[in-house]
């Protein structure tokens, strides 16, 4: 009997926390946990901003990209190259910037050319000034003017107009030197690349304080535009010039009287990317050259008829330029005409010139 009892309490001990549990938990002692809910990261857009790349520095006045953003604030150099049939193939056609082709005397043509973005170490032969230059050389960054000799008339001009003289009785042999594969007065050369070094030493600037004014190029869009692959300018009955256009190479070819016109640094054909027609009015002046031809006054300044060679096509128009920056192109709409990046070539014949073109 003792022993049936002590079991007996047990069980009742037993049944007793057992209950004691189940009201605590009803209670709300043993509550479960909640279950962990994991949300997912939110998702945030961050804008970066990445600067866009610097605008390319181009040259002013062949529209290229220059490498060296500062060389495009050197002076330009200025050359007067002669064109006489004993003068050809000159050195350095190929390398200029820009050219300028006019009438010297007697239907003969010269030649100024404007350095910048490529210079050479050697060109020539080189001639006299004209008073065509004074408007020239101040239109493209008022260069370093390189030449053998002027007129008087030629001379007060260039000192009036303040131009940097570097011609070769101030410079002599310090830049200028005579070739013997051709006989004078067609064998003075000019070394190059001594150029800015001789200007310090002459006192002259050869960097300038601000952008240099130049061409204005970019893409052609004009209702005018004809198809024109190659054109001529008679200058005179002895110099026929004409341009054939290479659209496999995008760039018009020269040739002088028939011939095709190279040049002397490396054989290469004479080539231009626009070609630039200016007629422009010739005046007759009272000096006369040494064979009694008579000089000419050519006004670059104001306007004129011009026409536009540029991918094969003619555009017809009118120039517009002072002496601050080179000239300005418009169509019959009053569009600027715009150039395409490259070597640009200006023909200049007389008012009464009649050009052809196909």
């Amino acid at each position: 009997m003792m022993v049936g009892s002590a079991v007996s309490r047990k069980i009742r001990v037993a049944a007793l926390v057992l209950l004691s549990l189940t009201l605590l938990c009803a209670m709300g002692g043993c509550k479960k946990k909640p279950a962990l809910v994991v949300k997912p990261p939110v998702e945030t857009t961050e804008t970066v901003e990445v600067p866009p790349p610097p605008e390319p520095v181009l040259w002013p006045f062949t529209g290229l990209e220059s490498a060296d953003a500062s060389a495009v604030l050197n002076r330009p150099i200025s050359v007067k190259i002669e064109n006489s049939a004993l003068a050809r193939p000159q050195m350095g056609l190929n390398h200029a910037d820009v050219i300028y082709e006019t009438i010297a005397e007697g239907g003969i043509t010269r030649f100024n050319l404007i350095f910048q973005s490529d210079i050479p170490k050697e060109i020539g032969p080189v001639r006299s000034a004209r008073l065509s230059d004074m408007w020239i050389v101040p239109q493209y960054g008022n260069g370093l003017f390189f030449y053998s000799g002027s007129n008087s008339q030629v001379s007060k001009r260039i000192k009036k107009h303040k131009l940097a003289n570097l011609s070769h009785g101030k410079v002599g042999t310090a830049m200028y030197h005579r070739v013997s594969f051709r006989h004078a007065p067609h064998n003075l050369y000019l070394d190059l690349n001594k150029a800015y070094k001789t200007a310090k030493k002459k006192k002259f600037a050869v960097v300038e304080d601000a952008t240099i004014p130049g061409l204005t190029f970019g893409e052609s869009v004009h209702s005018s535009e004809v198809t024109a692959t190659s054109v001529t300018i008679p200058f005179s009955a002895n110099f026929k010039m004409k341009w054939s256009w290479d659209a496999e190479k995008a760039v018009y070819k020269r040739s002088t009287n028939g011939k095709k016109q190279t040049d002397a640094i490396d054989k290469s054909r004479v080539t231009a990317t626009n070609v630039v027609v200016l007629w422009a009015k010739y005046t007759k002046q009272g000096k006369k050259d040494p064979a009694g031809n008579g000089t000419y006054d050519i006004n670059l300044g104001g306007e004129g008829k011009c026409a536009v060679f540029r991918d094969g096509k003619r555009i017809d128009g009118t120039w517009k330029a002072d002496r601050s920056a080179p000239p300005k192109f418009y169509d019959e709409t009053s569009t600027e005409v715009t150039l395409n990046p490259g070597r640009t070539w200006f023909e200049v014949p007389p008012t009464d010139i009649k050009i052809k073109s196909k």
